[in-house]
């Protein structure tokens, strides 16, 4: 189906740049598939059988030379969400789902088109992630007990608010440590894997100086599998696909919105291009068999995908090395990780959070207030106090109407004034019209928007009806079906009394609408021209200057209005 061009001309030397890269990022998707993974309320493993898989299938089926996929942050609360709605089960059935609308999208090249989402929705819902995952995270910052997991932020801060008098003393100081690590360790060293750190230290801590103190993966998961997890195919009815379409759309749209914008960077940091549709379709392979394996959704990482390329990556197969150093370390060293602290993984979870927040874009386009600031806000509160399948859609229908609103308000319409200043008018009336000749520059897209203030302006504007109507629409970019009725609506009015329509400068494309329509045979071919002169010189010879006030008066057999008048660019 595709030429794949990512493999070749490949040497030795790039191989060896790649497998540097590739254990590199897999020390660094280690904490972060665990972290992922009990935020969304599934088990640590799932999140590193996702690294696994999604990393080696992107790798092998993807559109970028550099992508590395696997569980982000931006999932979290979408996830969560599905495992205290449906369960985990019903979360796998959800990602292969949307693992099949991923590469129908990249089949149908819908990658070419998601880039047009407005930046104030993808802010919007991507600020409102942050704070989800950030807040969630109190609980083992702190280390509560007695909290119970809920679908809604409100929900989990009261419960937050009703058992703080159950801090933990010891996860605060091990929570503390971890994030002291990561916003220090990299100044003084800069090239050390600061999260695995992160984790190490902590974990160390915590059993040398206060063994059983604090929440653990094993005390509350039970530990990891120190083994590849077995095939097992969901329990798919027609019943569960009806009542899971909705969020698998949702997991399916952010994916891929996150896959193309991490495939971007990539793009801007190599100067390398990737196929956006192969890339849908890569993503969509990788998350119909992830599930099939016990994974959750994955999607291209921005934050790896970076430290992949700065690591000296060359090819996928730095995802292919990443995904096989995580797999060796899981079978070799997965007992180990039942003694890392959760209290550990908060300050990591947080600090993607802060990083995936883009405040200074929040602040920057909340300060404009315009139709934007409104889009953000609503789209930023809805994912926070409601949830992303609903946020999305309401953010990009407001976005739409702001869009439409802007561009009705592109639309002028200016009436074309000929110089009378030569007249003879009595009471020094200079706002005379001519009586049997009114011409219009029409300015701006003729759509669905604009459609009626274009028709209404003409209308009003026209205060003794004339013999001729000049529109010259070479500033007319589009005309849509609604724009194209109210035209005719207009034409036809003009027709039946008795008047003649001229249409002069008019661009292909608002022609061929014309044309498709029929609307250029009721005015008549004969009635298009190339320049407004040429609509001008044609009109003349349409009217009667006896029937004029001024010309009639002063002898004149032409008229002397339009004659006279010059184009107009």
């Amino acid at each position: 189906m595709f030429k794949d061009n990512r493999f070749k001309d490949l040497t030795m030397g790039d191989l060896r740049k790649d497998l540097i890269a590739g254990i590199t990022v897999g020390v660094v998707a280690i904490p972060l598939g665990m972290a992922f993974a009990i935020a969304s309320g599934v088990k640590p493993e799932y999140g590193l059988y996702t690294t696994i898989i999604a990393g080696l299938l992107v790798a092998l089926f993807g559109g970028s030379r550099f992508q590395i996929a696997g569980p982000t942050g931006a999932f979290i609360p979408i996830l969560l969400a599905i495992v205290l709605q449906y369960g985990y089960e019903d979360l796998l059935i959800a990602g292969l789902l949307a693992g099949i609308m991923l590469v129908i999208m990249g089949i149908f090249k819908v990658g070419n088109s998601i880039k047009f989402i407005p930046r104030s929705v993808t802010i919007g819902f991507t600020s409102g992630i942050a704070i989800i995952i950030f807040s969630g995270q109190f609980e083992n910052f702190l280390g509560l007990d007695g909290i119970e997991k809920k679908e809604y932020f409100h929900e989990n801060m009261l419960q937050i608010i009703r058992n703080i008098s159950t801090i933990n003393i010891y996860s605060i100081l091990v929570a503390l440590l971890g994030l002291l690590i990561i916003i220090f360790l990299p100044k003084v060293f800069p090239h050390v894997p600061v999260l695995l750190v992160a984790l190490i230290i902590p974990t160390i801590l915590a059993i040398l100086m206060f063994p059983g103190k604090v929440a653990t993966i094993g005390s509350e998961f039970g530990g990891i599998s120190q083994s590849f997890p077995e095939f097992t195919m969901p329990k798919i009815s027609m019943d569960k696909i009806v009542y899971l379409w909705q969020p698998a759309f949702v997991i399916a749209m952010l994916g891929g919105i996150e896959s193309l914008l991490s495939a971007v960077v990539s793009d801007g940091m190599t100067g390398k291009k990737h196929d956006s549709n192969r890339e849908l379709i890569g993503q969509g392979i990788a998350n119909i068999v992830t599930p099939l394996f016990g994974g959750i959704p994955a999607t291209g990482a921005i934050a790896r995908t970076a430290t992949n390329i700065r690591a000296g990556g060359v090819s996928p197969f730095s995802g292919i090395f990443q995904s096989v150093f995580v797999l060796l370390t899981l079978l070799l060293i997965a007992p180990y990780a039942s003694h890392v602290p959760l209290a550990s993984m908060a300050p990591i979870l947080m600090v993607v959070a802060f990083n995936m927040s883009e405040y200074k874009s929040f602040w920057h386009i909340l300060k404009l207030k315009s139709g934007d600031s409104l889009v953000l806000v609503t789209t930023f509160l809805l994912t926070v106090f409601v949830n992303l399948t609903i946020a999305v859609p309401i953010g990009l229908a407001l976005a739409m109407i702001s869009f439409i609103k802007r561009m009705s308000e592109v639309l002028k319409v200016q009436k074309i004034l000929p110089n009378t200043s030569f007249l003879d008018l009595e009471d020094g009336n200079e706002d005379y019209r001519c009586p049997q000749i009114a011409s219009f520059t029409i300015h701006g897209p003729l759509f669905f928007g604009a459609a009626d203030k274009f028709e209404t302006i003409i209308t009003q504007s026209i205060n003794e009806r004339p013999s001729v109507l000049i529109l010259k629409m070479r500033h007319v970019s589009i005309i849509d079906v609604t724009g194209e009725a109210n035209l005719s609506s207009l034409i036809l009015d003009f027709q039946r009394m008795g008047g003649t329509v001229l249409i002069s400068e008019i661009e292909d494309n608002p022609f061929e609408m014309l044309e498709m329509s029929g609307l250029s045979v009721v005015i008549g071919q004969e009635h298009f021209f190339k320049t407004t002169t040429e609509a001008i010189n044609y009109a003349l010879t349409l009217i009667n200057p006896e029937n004029c006030p001024v010309c009639a008066k002063n002898g004149y057999d032409k008229c002397q209005t339009f004659i006279q008048l010059e184009e107009k660019s």
